[in-house]
């Protein structure tokens, strides 16, 4: 069992920054979402309101663009760069406030390489977007991957949007590790719950301050319908009327939804794309919030997006496992850290990626986990 002095060890927030660590905040928000193209945070310092040489060594490493680590109790929960600073300094009061994203940024903000390339699998494609960006560890998460008949890049597009739409046709998804690797996959949902939450009516054993339970139809649909057709080309025909239906049995009316997608290659990616649109729906009519004390389960392991968890609520009569889809770490100056965790239902997101088994065979592109070095363009190196 840990001591106390352990324990506040193990909730200590550090932000590496240019060889200077800096421990002591007055508030900071650290978000990981899977579903958010790049995970961002926010911190405050308050700084002696008269000349302080470790305040002025602090200020002076405050580059924008400036590579940074973000560790709690030592482990690492977030590479990226410095975006933003403010230094604001007022009557009794002096702070600086620092704010910035996770490697993705530089996806989301920047525009993707122009290129046509066919025939291409899912390695070649993810490579040809990120490298000249800089990011060369890329894990590709699957079971098996799409070769791409054809893929067009237009000008203007963004390099996140491109590896999304990429990831989509083979139903995967693009997200960064907290060490600053790139994974196209989907979570394993073979894997235990990590923790129990509980709030029951009498008090006992409650591990949770609140629990919030949202229910919406509107964005669900009872099927989802992909249209597509393809071009020729030297090596294969065209082909036409490309289809595939998925049906979502809990939406118990006629609520269609019909989705055109003209760079769908066959039919079974046509199927695969609707199943995943379906569950997207799904996704957006159920969501558990949950805010509890601390930054770490009971058995000392960090919360991190990917999780399953068990909650059991006598109040709201739920007694299940949820998949941790984003958890945000927070602290301002009336209350200690706190962990908010945003709960889907469990087994319905990026389905295709790994099906439910404990063991996986190597996949028909590369073994499943793969990393990926792909070398930094010469520009860099």
């Amino acid at each position: 069992m840990l001591m106390l002095s352990d324990q506040r060890k193990d909730h200590i927030v550090s932000l590496l920054i240019a060889g200077h660590v800096q421990q002591q905040w007055m508030e900071y928000d650290i978000d990981s979402d899977l579903l958010t193209p790049a995970d961002a945070w926010q911190m405050s310092i308050a700084l002696p309101t008269s000349k302080d040489g470790q305040a002025l060594s602090f200020k002076t490493v405050l580059k924008e663009g400036e590579k940074i680590k973000v560790q709690i109790g030592g482990e690492t929960v977030l590479s990226g760069r410095l975006d933003a600073c403010q230094h604001e300094v007022v009557k009794g009061s002096h702070r600086f406030t620092i704010n910035g994203r996770d490697d993705a940024a530089a996806l989301l903000d920047c525009s993707a390489p122009v290129f046509v390339q066919r025939q291409s699998t899912m390695q070649e494609i993810v490579a040809k977007i990120v490298r000249p960006l800089g990011i060369t560890k890329v894990v590709i998460h699957a079971e098996k991957t799409t070769k791409f008949e054809k893929v067009n890049v237009d000008p203007g597009d963004s390099a996140w949007d491109t590896l999304v739409h990429a990831a989509e046709a083979a139903g995967l998804w693009p997200w960064f590790e907290p060490d600053g690797t790139l994974v196209i996959g989907g979570p394993d949902y073979s894997t235990p719950p990590v923790d129990t939450l509980a709030l029951r009516w009498n008090g006992r054993s409650n591990t949770l301050i609140r629990l919030s339970e949202n229910r919406s139809i509107s964005g669900r649909f009872s099927e989802v319908t992909v249209l597509g057709q393809t071009h020729g080309t030297e090596t294969e025909t065209g082909k036409n009327s490309l289809r595939g239906v998925a049906k979502d049995s809990q939406v118990n009316w006629y609520r269609p939804k019909i989705v055109t997608d003209h760079e769908v290659d066959n039919s079974a990616v046509a199927q695969s794309r609707a199943r995943k649109l379906l569950m997207d729906s799904r996704l957006t009519g159920y969501t558990l919030e949950a805010e509890l004390y601390g930054h770490r389960t009971q058995a000392g392991t960090l919360w991190k997006p990917g999780q399953r968890i068990r909650v059991i609520s006598e109040p709201h009569g739920i007694d299940g496992v949820f998949f941790l889809m984003g958890r945000r770490f927070v602290l301002n100056r009336n209350d200690g850290p706190k962990t908010l965790l945003t709960l889907k239902e469990d087994a319905v997101w990026t389905l295709d990626a790994l099906p439910h088994k404990r063991k996986h065979r190597k996949g028909k592109n590369g073994a499943l986990g793969q990393i990926l070095d792909i070398a930094k363009p010469s520009w860099q190196q």
